[in-house]
């Protein structure tokens, strides 16, 4: 994971080490993630998530492009 000031520091990165974009998302997004992701990380229940599960949460954050598919 790499964090980058602008869009433009972004694509001087990419053009500099010759790489292509991958997926991106922004601070807000990176938050709301992180939320659903860890958010019951730390119960005694927690058993880990399926892929579909793992799959609705990418889809309800509206993260479906080819990079977020789990399945």
């Amino acid at each position: 994971m790499l964090f980058f000031q602008s869009e433009e520091s972004l694509n001087q990165w990419l053009i500099a080490q010759k790489a292509s974009r991958g997926a991106t998302l922004s601070i807000p997004q990176v938050w709301e993630l992180s939320q659903r992701w860890y958010q019951d990380r730390m119960s005694p229940q927690y058993r880990g998530r399926t892929i579909q599960q793992a799959q609705n949460i990418f889809t309800e954050l509206g993260l479906t492009s080819e990079f977020w598919q789990a399945v």
